[in-house]
């Protein structure tokens, strides 16, 4: 395609017979040779005499302006012009390099990049042009060589987003050597490093970006203000819209589901998402996500920073007003209330409400030490401090210390004394303390002594500079015991004052971390990778994979050496999200030498109709102007020739107006619905059907979501007059007894929908009652399916590709247990190829039909919850797993055709139902 400025020609060519025109102009306006004069005395009876037909002696200059501006715009408009064209990276023989970005920004419409880069591709096998792709986010080790385009295309399916965003790398280490041609798709977004990276391209030859005008949208870290969760968001240019954010966990089940879900208003760049939940809630979300959206970018992991932990405080020293200072519990009070939430009262109180901790503040009696034992056994921690009644009282035998204690304690400095207060060791390497600093001023006069032993070295995890335990810590079952030799109060020592006891006291997982490590509070620590995020958000285990510093982790960004995810080290858990807490995003700009495709460009017009109408309509005007010339617009019949040409004239013009004022597809709605499987449902009207329909398909999304590869965007309810169908897959129908009928036009599309692979499940809701078409619903389906090609339809038989596609079903339920209807089967179709119905859509029937009401069955609500009973008790909660898993089956069935169908599976599926 050939550009001249807005416009482009698919045949610039064609172009060339505007050369033509002044010989055509020469033409029109050769007269013929003035005729030799000879006298005729004949003639003189001819004057006087009027001539009623005149004939000009060459033709008028507006007439043949006329038909040369004709002329030139059928030339034109055969040269096939488009307005605002997309420019492909083609028509050159030289190489092209197709760079991406690659990042988490590109994975929301990835399909889009990837059936760009395809169709450069194409053109550039077309055009035998060899053909190098870079990922900026995982470059080459080394500039990678020119290959034929279609070795290119064969791997481009391995080609994926990455959890990350690309680093500022020399183009000289990535780029090919020699002069090129650049298709550069964008993630718009700016960072460091791209103005030198387009400059160094524009320098080997042309450079054309391809940029996505779907909005960016992350999230930030998490954290706790004020007793709400916040989350922020961020956009890379001004939004407003109202965007959901929904927490997910794991229930009391152990099934992860969306626990909440706010909705976050934007009117900028910047929102903020606040969740108010209960503890117990709070501490089950693993990550918080932006609804319908597939990217590590709207995907917030969760660690330490928004788990407070539950704990315990069980004092053996009764505190007396104005006395606070001399409590033991006071200091713990101080040290944790902001980041843990605190539960005080006795030992038998807090073991009812099961914290996470609990904390014995010099106490030497234990009311109920078998519940305690069994409690830490379970996985509690048990934090125990020394003092005065622990030093009195004879513990020799106490199983919930980590080690023997001698009798009475050990007093440092003053009278009758072992010599000066002792300051503290460092903390040796394998502790939960190593890498704080200690402070000089914290020094310990007093503490209680450990017995000798050979598992003492083993259990002490902080010490004095005399070598004597000041913490130790010891395993009883899935739990812990810590005992720190000293008091919780300022009596024995000056640790509670400093602030090193709070970082100790997180570091034995006793409170939640900042929402942002210190890099130096995490020197020293290796963490390891639990989960990690991949480009589209999904989080997979970290198998083999290789411990972290802490300093590294701390530090970031994230990169393909420091992965996003989920890491580990003894109790705590810190998340690596994808996006920096402090990332700005930023629109990426370019200069206006650089062509930009995408839709941020205004869309694509072709101009060929409208031109070539214009030179038809020039001609009309020709024929109207000749006539009138030569005198012939007179009488009846110019009268009526006058009148067809005004109506021609008429018809063109309203033509295009009509086709303007067709009602079409939001352009991001249309992006929205091809980005991603997305299930419709269609409006019936009625506002609680609607509603139900809605978060059906919902439940049903999450359910794909959660057990399949499947991994739907927001359900859209579908409006049957606007939208394209054929972006869709699955059409959920509900029939209501009033339900307005769709136009001819939607009829149509209908009917390519089923044609196209497409499938509708229509829902009468009415438990088949009355018999299939007997209900006032299903008379009504009677007459809504009736324009539509269905073919003939027969209840499903239980060898239907249905009964096998994900699960092994033999009934498919909803609200209600009823008789389905599908396609039938073609009689010459034998039972035993495995596919017994005709082979059509690859095997997939359009209609699935029944009355089970499934969305009622599949609907969820903002907590994820179900919305409406179905059954009673556990049986129907088994019955509404049994429609869940219909409905996956449902969709499997229209993504996959008849691929269950194949022999290939056939004996491992009658070995399973063992026959």
């Amino acid at each position: 395609m050939w550009g001249l400025g807005p416009v482009g020609f698919t045949a610039p060519w064609l172009l060339l017979g505007l050369i033509a025109l002044p010989v055509l102009y020469l033409l029109l306006r050769a007269t013929p040779p003035a005729p030799v004069r000879r006298r005729f005395p004949g003639v003189a009876l001819l004057l006087g005499l009027s001539d009623e037909e005149v004939q000009a002696a060459r033709t008028p200059w507006w007439l043949m302006a006329l038909r040369m501006l004709a002329v030139a715009a059928a030339i034109i408009g055969f040269a096939g012009p488009v307005l605002n064209p997309v420019m492909s990276a083609q028509g050159t023989s030289g190489p092209l390099v197709i760079l991406t970005d690659g990042s988490w920004a590109s994975a929301r419409d990835w399909a889009r990049r990837q059936e760009r880069i395809s169709q450069a591709l194409t053109q550039a096998q077309a055009d035998g042009r060899p053909v190098a792709l870079i990922s900026l986010s995982d470059p080459p080790p080394e500039p990678p060589p020119f290959v034929n385009a279609d070795t290119v295309a064969r791997g481009l399916a391995g080609v994926k987003p990455v959890a990350w965003e690309p680093q500022d790398t020399d183009p000289a280490k990535i780029l090919p050597q020699g002069n090129f041609e650049t298709l550069w798709i964008s993630d718009g977004l700016d960072r460091p490093g791209r103005a030198r990276l387009t400059q160094a391209l524009q320098a080997r030859g042309p450079l054309t970006v391809w940029q996505s005008g779907a909005p960016v949208i992350a999230l930030g870290h998490a954290k706790i203000t004020d007793g709400e969760v916040e989350v922020p968001l961020k956009t890379q240019a001004p939004l407003t819209a109202t965007i959901e954010v929904t927490a997910i966990g794991l229930d009391p089940n152990g099934i992860e589901r969306e626990l909440a879900r706010v909705p976050v208003g934007m009117a900028g760049v910047a929102g903020v998402a606040r969740f108010d939940l209960p503890p117990e809630l709070r501490n089950r979300v693993s990550r918080f996500a932006v609804a319908g959206i597939r990217s590590a970018g709207a995907v917030s992991l969760t660690d330490d920073a928004v788990k407070r932990r539950k704990v315990a405080l069980v004092s053996g020293t009764n505190s007396q007003e104005g006395l606070e200072l001399l409590d033991p519990a006071h200091y713990l009070r101080e040290a944790l209330e902001p980041t843990a939430d605190l539960i005080e009262g006795t030992l038998d109180d807090v073991l009812v409400a099961n914290p996470d901790v609990i904390i014995l503040a010099d106490v030497a009696e234990i009311s109920a030490p078998d519940r305690l034992a069994e409690w830490v056994e379970e996985g509690g921690l048990l934090v125990r401090f020394a003092g005065p009644h622990m030093a009195a009282a004879d513990l020799s035998n106490d199983p919930l210390l980590p080690v023997h204690l001698r009798a009475g304690g050990r007093s440092i400095g003053g009278t009758m004394s072992w010599g000066q207060p002792r300051a503290l060791a460092p903390f040796p390497a394998g502790s939960p303390f190593e890498g704080l600093t200690v402070p000089p001023d914290v020094t310990v006069k007093a503490q209680v002594m450990a017995d000798p032993s050979p598992d003492l070295a083993d259990r002490t995890i902080a010490g004095l500079a005399d070598g004597t335990p000041l913490v130790t810590r010891s395993e009883l079952g899935d739990g812990q015991i810590v005992l720190f030799h000293v008091a919780a109060d300022a009596e024995w020592s000056t640790l509670p004052l400093s602030g090193l006891f709070p970082q100790m006291l997180e570091r034995l997982a006793i409170s939640s971390r900042p929402a942002q490590p210190d890099p130096g509070e995490l020197a020293g620590t290796t963490w390891v990778p639990q989960k990690l995020i991949d480009g589209f958000g999904r989080l997979s285990t970290a198998e083999n994979a290789g411990g972290v510093a802490g300093e590294k982790l701390a530090e970031g960004p994230a990169g393909p050496d420091l992965k996003p995810g989920l890491y580990t080290a003894d109790d705590r858990a810190i998340a690596l999200n994808a996006v920096a807490p402090d990332r700005v995003l930023k629109p990426a700009l370019w200069a206006a030498d650089i062509p930009v495709e995408g839709a941020q460009t205004q869309e694509a017009r072709p101009l060929k109709g409208v031109i070539l109408g214009l030179a038809l309509l020039a001609l009309l005007v020709d024929i109207l102007a000749s006539l009138f010339v030569s005198g012939r617009l007179s009488g009846p019949r110019a009268q009526r020739l006058a009148g067809i040409a005004i109506v021609a004239l008429a018809v063109g013009l309203m033509a295009p107006d009509a086709r303007a004022q067709e009602e079409k597809m939001p352009v991001d709605r249309a992006i929205e619905a091809a980005s991603n499987v997305v299930l419709a449902h269609v409006v019936t009207g009625d506002a609680e059907v609607d509603r139900i329909a809605q978060a059906g398909l919902q439940g049903l999304s999450d359910t794909l979501f959660a057990r399949t590869t499947v991994e739907p965007s927001t359900p859209m309810a579908l409006n049957l007059e606007t939208d394209d169908l054929a972006l869709f897959t699955f059409i959920y129908w509900p029939v209501t007894a009033d339900e307005p009928a769709p136009s001819p036009q939607a009829y149509a599309k209908l009917n390519r929908f089923l044609r196209g692979g497409g499938m509708i499940l229509f829902d009468t809701r009415d438990a088949n009652m009355a018999g299939m078409g007997n209900s006032p619903e299903g008379q009504r389906l009677k007459a809504l399916a009736a324009p539509l090609d269905i073919p003939p339809l027969t209840q499903i038989p239980p060898d239907h590709v249905l009964t096998r596609t994900f699960y092994l079903l033999n009934s498919f339920p909803g609200r209600y247990d009823g008789p389905i209807w599908v396609e039938a089967a073609n009689p010459q179709a034998a039972q035993a190829e495995g596919m017994p119905f005709r082979d059509l859509n690859d095997g997939v029937t359009p209609v699935v039909i029944g009355g089970n009401d499934w969305a009622g069955a599949w609907a969820v609500d903002a907590r994820g919850a179900p919305m409406l009973p179905v059954g009673r008790g556990m049986g129907g909660e088994r019955q509404r797993e049994m429609a869940l898993r219909f409905g996956v089956n449902l969709i499997m069935h229209v993504l996959t055709g008849n691929y269950k169908s194949d022999q290939v599976h056939v004996p491992a599926l009658l070995e399973r139902l063992g026959q």
